[in-house]
């Protein structure tokens, strides 16, 4: 059995299941390694969490050919915004600039803020977008998570140009 003779159904479940994977990595990262997400991290998991709700809505729907289309098009949109925001977090590691752009860290916001007004901001993320904390195989996360929505844009394509529903 070949990709081309899953069903739509099928495809679309498994990206929902390969989009909780990464998720659930990337709070593993977080809660149990200790790394802090940034702001851009944050929005690549927004982008993320959008990609796997389209996929499971697509999934649990099971559409026909222009259903699909539909889906992988929001999906197609997704992952480009993921990959723009991706990018540029690589762009900004290899070429940090003098003052991190990504707004201040968790210790700043906590003591110059009341915790009212800090919440909101430390869900934002409270990491050094320039900084590398993690790699595997040479790659930051930052570098991975643009592979990965590069892989769900033309996972879209594919499924936009899929002969069958």
């Amino acid at each position: 059995m070949t990709l081309s003779n899953l069903s739509s159904r099928s495809l679309f479940l498994g990206l929902f299941a390969v989009c909780v994977g990464l998720l659930s990595f990337g709070l593993y990262l977080q809660h149990v390694v200790g790394l802090e997400p940034c702001p851009m991290c944050i929005m690549q998991r927004y982008a993320f969490v959008g990609i796997a709700l389209v996929a499971l809505i697509g999934g649990l729907h099971a559409p026909g050919r222009n259903g699909t289309r539909i889906y992988a098009g929001m999906i197609l949109l997704l992952a480009l915004t993921g990959a723009g925001v991706a990018a540029r977090q690589t762009w900004i590691q290899l070429y940090p600039p003098e003052f991190a752009e990504c707004g201040p860290d968790l210790e700043f916001m906590l003591g110059s803020f009341p915790l009212a007004d800090a919440l909101p901001m430390i869900f934002h993320g409270a990491g050094d977008c320039s900084q590398v904390d993690w790699t595997f195989l040479g790659l930051s996360i930052a570098n991975w998570s643009l592979v990965m929505f590069s892989l769900v844009a033309a996972f879209a394509i594919a499924m936009v140009l899929r002969k069958r529903g």
